[in-house]
């Protein structure tokens, strides 16, 4: 905008310019050069008056009539021939005081194309010189007059040059002032697109936050509240079928309050996006095994847990994508396979760390469509434990026939933690020993297995690990 007023200004003043030196002073030096030849008396006054009127009208068809930039440069050099004419014949043969009137010569020369406006302006200057030594040329005024008709030549050719340069300055400061214009309108407009842009941007970012948060809260609400949910609704079942034995009658009861009050904290968690509390009192391997172990105390089910390779602390992320499809592993285990053994192996690799979870219940057909299976497994609990390894990269598999148990493995890579992400303190939760350093890693017998670390198995161990859950599922 301010260029584009620029512009415009420097248009009105090219304008006003034109206006005054080629359309108004020739006719005012014109009117000058009337009133001192009348006033002078020495030509006829109708002389003084038709060669006024003549002159007038030439300059009025030349210039006023029709803009010089319309004329072809032809016309243009043929109408000064005729103003010099008329300027030299009143200069000699009416007045001296003609003179003033010669001035429109010089500035209508700048009507000429190229270096003509120099002949322009030199043409003018005889006449100009004759009126300033009396309208006489005598010899002894020959060497006066060459004299002036040099210095006025000098001075209009050096104005005429340097009223060149400024109307070419004047032409490229346009061209400019264009080019920014336009320059500053394309602008403009990608700005007003680079705005939609960034508001569009904006509102899909807004729009994958608040669905992103939204499966969050879903698959938190899923590992936590459900599960737990459905934990209680079990234990309350059996509580009803214990009715009668008073022990059995509070074990479930208590059992159920226990998982309602876990559930609550837990919710809480997961509403302010804390790590599970299990994985802040132990490492994960402690935490797989402890949540291992009270599923095991609740469901009455055998569990095996085995942790192969060098258990290291890893990113929050995948320890707690981990812990989750554990947890969601054993409730899909306790919810359809009717299993008498469970199996979990935790292993730790170079680039990769695998859950592998394995019972010998009544499986299911894996060639069944997605919703059929994902009804056998557990609703949503499949697809959160997919959705929740394929954020970090990974791959989850499940493998099952019916009566032959079901195998469900987890790969996430193995991105190591950061002092400003621990991931959980180094040693076993309170009340639980835990693995003396060094053991070895022969699994325990026990129906519920503490977790046994064996520093010598590595990747190459995984498919004896899954060979000791498939016997324990047989």
């Amino acid at each position: 905008m301010t260029e584009a007023r620029a512009g415009g200004e420097t248009d009105v003043w090219e304008r006003r310019e034109t206006l005054v030196t080629i359309r108004i002073i020739p006719y005012v030096s014109l009117a000058g050069s009337v009133v001192f030849a009348l006033a002078e008396g020495r030509a006829e006054r109708w002389q003084i008056l038709v060669f006024a009127a003549v002159s007038a009208a030439w300059m009025y068809a030349g210039v006023s009539f029709r803009p010089r930039w319309e004329r072809p440069p032809a016309v243009r050099v043929a109408y000064h021939i005729g103003l010099v004419a008329l300027i030299g014949v009143q200069v000699a043969a009416l007045s001296p005081v003609y003179g003033f009137f010669a001035f429109a010569g010089v500035l209508h020369s700048t009507l000429l194309p190229g270096h003509a406006r120099f002949a322009g302006v030199f043409a003018t200057s005889l006449f100009t010189s004759l009126s300033q030594i009396g309208g006489e040329l005598s010899p002894a005024m020959i060497l006066p007059y060459l004299a002036i008709l040099a210095v006025n030549t000098g001075i209009a050719s050096t104005l005429l040059f340097i009223a060149g340069r400024a109307a070419e300055q004047s032409a490229s400061r346009k061209a400019m002032i264009a080019k920014l214009a336009e320059a500053n309108e394309r602008l403009e407009t990608l700005m007003a697109e680079n705005t939609g842009l960034q508001a569009q941007l904006l509102t899909q970012a807004r729009e994958a936050g608040v669905a992103a948060e939204r499966q969050r809260m879903a698959r938190e609400i899923h590992d936590t509240l459900a599960q737990g949910l459905t934990g209680v609704v079990t234990q309350l079942q059996a509580a009803v079928q214990a009715r009668h034995d008073e022990a059995g009658w509070r074990r479930h009861v208590d059992n159920a309050t226990a998982l309602a009050r876990e559930s609550l904290a837990e919710a809480r968690r997961s509403v302010r996006a804390v790590r599970p509390e299990a994985l802040e009192r132990a490492r994960l391997p402690e935490a797989v095994a402890g949540e291992a172990r009270t599923w095991s105390e609740r469901t009455g089910v055998p569990v095996e847990v085995v942790t192969t390779g060098d258990a290291r602390p890893l990113h929050p992320e995948v320890e707690i994508t981990l812990l989750r499809a554990a947890q969601e592993a054993l409730a899909n285990v306790a919810k359809h396979a009717a299993a008498s053994r469970v199996g979990l192996t935790l292993s730790y690799m170079e680039d990769i760390v695998t859950l592998d979870v394995r019972d010998d219940g009544v499986g299911f057909d894996p060639r069944e469509t997605r919703e059929e299976a994902a009804g056998v497994a557990g609703g949503y609990g499949l697809l959160a434990m997919r959705q929740r390894v394929a954020r970090l990269a990974g791959r989850l598999e499940v493998e099952s026939e019916p009566g032959g148990g079901t195998a469900v493995s987890a790969s996430v890579p193995a991105i190591p933690s950061t002092p400003a992400e621990p991931a959980g303190i180094s040693g076993p939760p309170a009340g639980d020993p835990g693995p003396a350093p060094g053991a070895g890693a022969e699994p325990a017998t026990e129906p519920v297995a503490e977790p046994v670390t064996d520093p010598e198995a590595g990747s190459d161990s995984a498919p004896a690990v899954r060979a000791g859950a498939s016997g324990a599922a047989s």
